[in-house]
């Protein structure tokens, strides 16, 4: 017979198992690592956690523009630099789009470049024009006030610059730090599933100062997953 459970479709779990392999989730460890405190088998734990990810993706795509003081940033994840290879984007790296409204939340995107056109068809979609924009001086950010965003402020990394008048970008930096860290204790993840994982680390960044494991339980006892 299966188990009953309000929060899974076919449910081979009963819900107090269920939500203390979500409260696990929560708590950012690994799928075996969550196995192995759950008691549950490995592949089960695995196929949650994916679910998990997933609802979090969906939760987070109708947010609304991002307005106020935004920094935008490129950052590239994947292996180690390969030497001789040089410059942005070092071979085989995932290049990886970000925006963050500060003292608020972050938005993440895989490109397959980092050209002029691709980030300003992102950041026309994702940032209001009223917006005052942070960037660096790669080249990719010429002529955004040209494009409608009348306030955009430049710092040059390679002028040795890092902060002046309030013009930075200490806040996306900040972020990829911390994704970067978070993502190698997966210990290799493969690039299909890349994407999921980075959304995730966006969501846990946006919602921070929430009760994880409340906000998920309500989403899924709302609407219940089919891993």
């Amino acid at each position: 017979m299966a188990a009953k459970n309000r929060y899974l479709v076919h449910a081979h779990i009963s819900e107090v198992q269920f939500r203390k392999v979500l409260k696990l989730f929560c708590t950012d460890i690994t799928a075996s690592q969550a196995a192995t405190l759950s008691g549950r088998n490995r592949k089960t734990v695995l196929r949650l956690f994916t679910a998990f990810r997933r609802r979090m993706v969906e939760l987070g795509i109708d947010e609304c523009p991002f307005k106020g003081e935004v920094e935008i940033d490129e950052s590239y994840f994947g292996a180690a630099r390969v030497p001789g290879k040089r410059g942005r984007g070092a071979f085989r790296k995932t290049p990886v789009f970000g925006i963050l409204e500060r003292q608020g939340r972050v938005y993440t995107q895989v490109v397959k470049n980092c050209s002029r056109t691709t980030l300003e068809a992102i950041l026309l979609g994702k940032v209001d024009l009223s917006s005052t924009i942070h960037s660096d001086g790669f080249r990719s950010y010429d002529g955004l006030v040209d494009t409608g965003f009348e306030r955009h402020y430049r710092i040059h990394h390679g002028k040795d610059e890092f902060a002046k008048a309030g013009v930075h970008i200490n806040g996306i930096e900040s972020f990829w730090s911390f994704a970067k860290r978070r993502l190698a204790k997966f210990n290799g993840i493969p690039k299909t599933r890349f994407t999921l994982f980075l959304k995730e680390t966006e969501f846990r960044f946006n919602h921070r100062n929430q009760n994880l494991y409340k906000l998920m339980l309500a989403s899924i006892r709302n609407k219940p997953i089919n891993p």
